[in-house]
């Protein structure tokens, strides 16, 4: 009896010294490759071991942080975790995501949208469609056009699986008093949250996926052919078109599944079939490209991923008016760290388009920007291209000069600091002295 418990309890300790060598193992290697986590995750940096944040202990800290975001089979453990809390309390573990009726899912934001939680009120409303219309005719005037979109919303869509506990109408909404007034201004405008609205029941395939937040794959076809034909109307040309022949049934991936795979759960959740089209773009030949600058949330990943830039000359995507595509692709670049003036030159068709979740932001300060611009105003952003011209210049003319150049090395070596480090101080410190006199 004595001798099978100490077996049982050598073997049990062989079990937990092995479970800590795999982890060990996995921490190091990743010899079990597991599928990511999704949605929005706080990954925190490795710290950097000096000897001031050891004996300060914010490096033990640090450190600990560090490790339980990232250990070995972490990601198993969070959808274990997830899965458990959702199939036996009902519970949703993924931040801001509601579980409506019939297990159809939404983002809360979506909800204040809906009911008119996030009502911006009908003056702040008209202010923004005067800077629309002020925008748009002056664009008209230089043969270019200003496009307002308004993408489909869940919440519009499908609001019979809406809780009842957020089915609590306030008022107006931004997308009602919005599109009235665009309506009245008669700006160019394509409104996908009524057209889809209209088509329920009638469409062919889904528009609209259970587990997802944003439109169909099917659905963001639908609305990349009426973006690029409107385009055709407004500015009488013939674009290379989008051809979806082929279309497969199957159940929802990619944007048809994206707040399911926010929910970071071990099993996939049943849903109805979702349409996949295979899309092509027609050949360019005889076809007329528009430079195209698209300024959106996030509806416009699934058209852009596609091919939709596929019927445009010159395209760019400004996701949420801070990062430029497809350059950030390659290396992350900024819309603050490029000319306005330029941009809008360069482009033929201006595209502003957000869902009913993010209407209260439309145009994330490119629609201020502008019309500051055409107003002659300075914006924060351009005085800092100017002055980086400026920079640029003065340098340039400092390199020129021998003499200047001599004692730049002088003061480069004396401050311990390379030559193009100290030809910046310079350039920088005249430019300071300029603008004080």
């Amino acid at each position: 009896m004595k001798e099978g418990s100490n077996i049982f309890k050598k073997s049990l300790l062989g079990i937990i010294f092995l479970m800590l060598f795999v982890h060990m193992l996995q921490n190091e290697i990743d010899f079990i490759k597991l599928p990511p986590l999704q949605g929005y995750i706080d990954k925190p940096q490795k710290p950097d071991l000096n000897f001031a944040n050891w004996f300060s202990a914010d490096y033990q800290i640090q450190h600990d942080v560090y490790r339980n975001a990232t250990f070995g089979f972490r990601s198993l453990y969070v959808r274990l975790d997830h899965q458990l809390a959702f199939s036996f309390f009902d519970k949703i573990k993924a931040i801001g995501v509601i579980k409506g009726k019939e297990n159809y899912f939404y983002e809360i934001n979506y909800l204040k949208a809906y009911t008119g939680e996030d009502f911006l009120g009908e003056d702040s409303i008209r202010k923004i469609t005067d800077r629309m219309k002020f925008i748009s005719d002056t664009l008209t005037k230089l043969n270019k056009q200003l496009i307002i979109v308004f993408a489909a919303g869940k919440a519009s869509y499908y609001p019979e699986y809406i809780p009842d506990n957020y089915f609590t109408i306030k008022g107006n909404t931004n997308y009602k008093a919005l599109s009235g007034e665009i309506k009245t201004a008669g700006l160019h405008c394509i409104d996908f949250n009524s057209y889809f609205m209209n088509q329920k029941g009638r469409s062919k395939y889904p528009l609209y996926p259970k587990y997802g937040i944003h439109w169909s794959n099917y659905g963001a076809a639908l609305a990349a052919d009426s973006i690029i034909k409107h385009i055709e109307y407004l500015r009488a040309i013939d674009m290379p078109n989008l051809i979806y022949n082929e279309v497969e049934l199957k159940q929802p991936v990619g944007i048809d599944y994206d707040i399911g795979d926010a929910l970071n759960l071990l099993f996939r959740l049943k849903s109805f079939d979702m349409a996949d089209p295979t899309i092509k773009t027609e050949a360019a030949k005889n076809k007329v490209k528009p430079s195209v600058l698209v300024i959106s949330d996030s509806f416009y990943w699934g058209m852009y991923g596609f091919g939709i830039a596929n019927s445009f000359k010159k395209d760019h995507f400004w996701y949420y008016n801070k990062q430029v595509y497809p350059e950030t692709f390659y290396d992350e670049l900024f819309v603050q760290d490029i000319e306005l003036g330029k941009e809008i030159q360069d482009h033929d068709v201006f595209i502003v388009m957000a869902t009913e979740a993010t209407l209260s932001k439309i145009g994330w300060g490119f629609l201020e920007n502008v019309e500051m611009f055409f107003k002659g105003i300075k914006t924060p952003v351009s005085e800092k291209m100017d002055l980086i011209r400026r920079l640029k210049d003065l340098r340039g003319a400092i390199k020129g000069d021998n003499k200047w150049m001599s004692e730049i090395e002088q003061k480069a070596q004396k401050r311990g600091i390379s030559i193009d480090s100290m030809l910046t101080l310079d350039a920088m410190w005249v430019l300071e002295q300029q603008k004080n006199n």
